[in-house]
């Protein structure tokens, strides 16, 4: 279960890929490349015994060349890797790691404005889809709030990064409009709500639950559904994005009324977490539910998609030393966590969504992210390196004692995470900003966003940015 080493530059030249042309078909596979060509990245890592990991710079920008296509009504079609469709969610995270490259390379502009625009054009064909084709068609209709939370994320880093008007257009305006109308229904979800899913119980109405102020929740950012309604990791993202979108939309359209309505729901879900999304764990002690009912059940585990609990300082959601993320963090990352496992080559988060005690990389990139210990990071990227396939790019889930054993040989989400740590923690690349106005934040989770240990000295770090810039010189330059 291996799949064939791909070339960046070979793709491009042979012209099977495009950044800003018409439509192209995701490219499947690629000879390899020209002698030369490749650029390798060498990461020391030192620990009790030194290890060396060649990380070929090309597959840094993999996803952002197989599986982004231009479109002929210029928008971009993201594929999450080897399904046929286009994820809210995947796509705004597999496009986030780029746009800090948009001011030096200006033509990757029109690609980020597209994932916009395309992401706003299917949030207006079926704002409860979570997953759509590339011809508009529906591709999966699982209401998972974090959807929405992503695609204006995706905007606010855009915006933060460029202040490129070109992006305000009137459709995101109304995809916009259409995000804050669906929450606001999602919020009284019992009186307003038709909503209803053949994957969840109680003929498609899910769980019994009482109101919180939080949104309802149907299915989880790992596409299973929920146990109980009101997933807080997703709560914590949308009410940060609504944040985001109040002061995107007195930029962008000067909708005061907009931003008024889009603050005062992010008011209430925060207040509902405070009030049901913390409990008091014996082991533990206050720790954050991952999910609740507001009749007082809570379920306490993690996931490793995300938003999860683990990640909530990496999408600056909560303080890294935030005493209540603390002892969240120790219980994701022991066995008290259903979905936390151990194997001879690999520890760290799986999922319901894949076989029992597989792990998952995204997990393991999403520990590394949020980890204040230089050595955690290293010992994360050498178990990356024996869990990844042999062309360096990441599987969806790896059994951990069998790593020949795997789920989707292409995961886009995970390369581009894995190419956001690599960013951040090799070549010193500084974070996204994931929230607009930061002097102004007042709520009670709110922290700018946490940035790992670098690995390397100011020389390496050097030598991996300039590998870095002359691999994507590469590939744009096709």
């Amino acid at each position: 279960m291996t799949f064939a080493r791909r070339s960046l530059v070979a793709a491009a030249a042979a012209g099977w890929i495009c950044l800003g042309g018409a439509t192209q078909d995701v490219v499947s596979a690629a000879p390899p490349p020209a002698a030369g060509t490749a650029k390798t990245i060498a990461l020391t890592l030192p620990g009790m015994r030194a290890r060396t990991i060649d990380v070929d710079a090309d597959t840094l920008f993999h996803t952002l060349v197989f599986d982004f296509a231009r479109a002929d009504d210029e928008t971009t079609y993201v594929a999450t890797g080897d399904i046929p469709a286009m994820w809210l969610r995947d796509s705004s995270a597999q496009t986030l790691p780029y746009v800090r490259f948009v001011p030096r390379y200006p033509r990757l502009a029109a690609t980020v404005r597209g994932v916009i625009q395309r992401n706003a054009r299917n949030i207006l064909t079926d704002p409860y889809a979570n997953a759509f084709t590339q011809s508009y068609k529906v591709w999966e209709e699982k209401w998972e709030v974090d959807s929405f939370a992503y695609t204006i994320l995706l905007d606010t880093v855009y915006w933060e990064t460029t202040h490129d008007r070109a992006m305000f257009t009137p459709r995101l305006h109304w995809a916009w409009e259409h995000i804050l109308a669906t929450y606001r229904c999602e919020q009284r979800h019992d009186v307003c709500s038709g909503y209803r899913s053949p994957f969840l119980g109680n003929h498609g109405r899910g769980a019994p639950f009482a109101p919180t102020g939080m949104l309802w929740c149907a299915f989880r950012p790992s596409d299973d559904p929920v146990r109980y309604p009101f997933n807080i990791p997703q709560n914590l993202f949308a009410a940060e994005q609504l944040e985001n979108l109040a002061d995107l939309a007195v930029i962008g359209y000067d909708d005061p009324g907009l931003a008024r309505e889009a603050r005062s729901l992010a008011a209430a879900i925060l207040s509902g977490v405070a009030t049901y999304g913390v409990i008091d764990d014996f082991r533990y002690g206050w720790t954050f539910a991952y999910e609740v009912d507001g009749l007082g059940n809570a379920l306490l585990m993690d996931d490793a998609n995300m938003p999860n609990l683990l990640t909530l300082p990496y999408l600056g959601l909560v303080g890294r030393d935030e005493p209540v993320y603390l002892a969240t963090r120790r219980f994701s990352l022991s066995p008290d966590n259903p979905y936390w496992y151990r194997g001879r080559y690999g520890a760290g988060l799986g999922s319901p969504h894949t076989p029992t005690g597989w792990v998952w990389p995204l997990g393991l990139i999403g520990q590394a992210l949020t980890a204040d210990s230089a050595d955690e990071i290293e010992e994360i990227f050498a178990q990356l390196r024996a869990l990844d396939g042999r062309s360096g790019l990441l599987y969806e889930s790896i059994d951990p004692d069998r790593p020949w054993h795997f789920t989707r040989s292409e995961f886009g989400w995970a390369n581009a995470l894995y190419a956001e740590l690599f960013f951040r923690t090799v070549a010193g690349f500084q974070p996204y900003r994931p929230r607009l106005g930061w002097e102004n934040v007042s709520d009670p989770f709110a922290e700018k966003v946490f940035t790992p240990p670098r690995l390397t000295g100011p020389l390496q770090a050097l030598q991996a940015s300039a590998a870095i810039y002359d691999a994507l010189d590469r590939v744009l330059s096709h």
